[in-house]
């Protein structure tokens, strides 16, 4: 499962964003238009591959996780060396931080600069994922998202026992688990697994509030420039399911 980290393309980026930042090394200026500040990224390689190109390779590098899951040796400095001025990320991952669902492995060994990756427990959508996303998707072109729950996630565990038996969570916890409890609230009485019910329901509500909570987002879906799927991955078997 050797590496290919081949640089793609060349294209222009544009941004839409409320005020002129710096991003990732990215000067962005802009003028208003229609109450909103269109911005300029400056120029530079951007991924070539399709939304429907990227999903192939993931699903190809799962199946590669599933039935060889011994990754060869990649040549990292080579790799590091090629991405260090520029990425062209293909693809973007919001899944949970738990440490048995790295994006890159069980992808299939992916290497440096192909995957833009955002975690957090429950792969929810706060300020900072909903930010790096909107980063992904019109500045970096990329035009793929990716949800990805996974089986036996603590998180919606927890937003599960919120639902069965109002348990309390201290700190921060709470707050976080706070975001996944809609969706186990929405499979409460579905019949089958409660835990597996809320993941695969917070994965397809995660994903449909990316298009509905950001008009950036929106604006490329609508525009068929990027394309979003949920997904769950199974920890026993190691595929992932796409979720419709």
């Amino acid at each position: 499962m050797c590496v290919n980290c081949e640089m793609r393309g060349i294209a222009r980026r544009n941004f839409l964003s409320l005020g002129s930042v710096a991003l990732g090394g990215l000067a962005l200026t802009g003028a208003v238009a229609g109450g909103v500040r269109r911005a300029s990224a400056a120029d530079g390689p951007t991924t070539t591959v399709t939304a429907d190109e990227a999903l192939a390779k993931l699903k190809a590098g799962n199946e590669k996780y599933v039935q060889a899951p011994e990754v060869c040796a990649a040549n990292l400095k080579a790799q590091r060396e090629s991405v260090a001025k520029v990425q062209t990320p293909w693809a973007t991952l919001l899944s949970c931080s738990d440490s048995r669902v790295p994006p890159e492995l069980l992808f299939g060994g992916l290497g440096v600069g192909e995957l833009f990756v955002t975690r957090n427990a429950g792969n929810t959508v706060d300020t900072s994922a909903m930010g790096t996303i909107e980063y992904g998707a019109a500045v970096l072109k990329i035009p793929l998202i990716v949800v990805l729950g996974h089986e036996r996630c603590g998180a919606v565990a927890a937003a599960c026992e919120i639902v069965e038996k109002d348990t309390k969570f201290p700190g921060s916890i709470g707050k976080m688990v706070e975001a996944i409890v809609p969706a186990a609230r929405a499979v409460a009485k579905a019949p089958g697994d409660f835990v597996d019910n809320a993941v695969r329901e917070n994965a397809r509500m995660v994903a449909a509030k990316l298009v509905s909570g950001s008009a950036i987002v929106g604006d490329l879906v609508k525009a068929g420039k990027v394309k979003i799927v949920a997904g769950r991955y199974d920890l026993d078997d190691g595929r992932v399911e796409y979720l419709a």
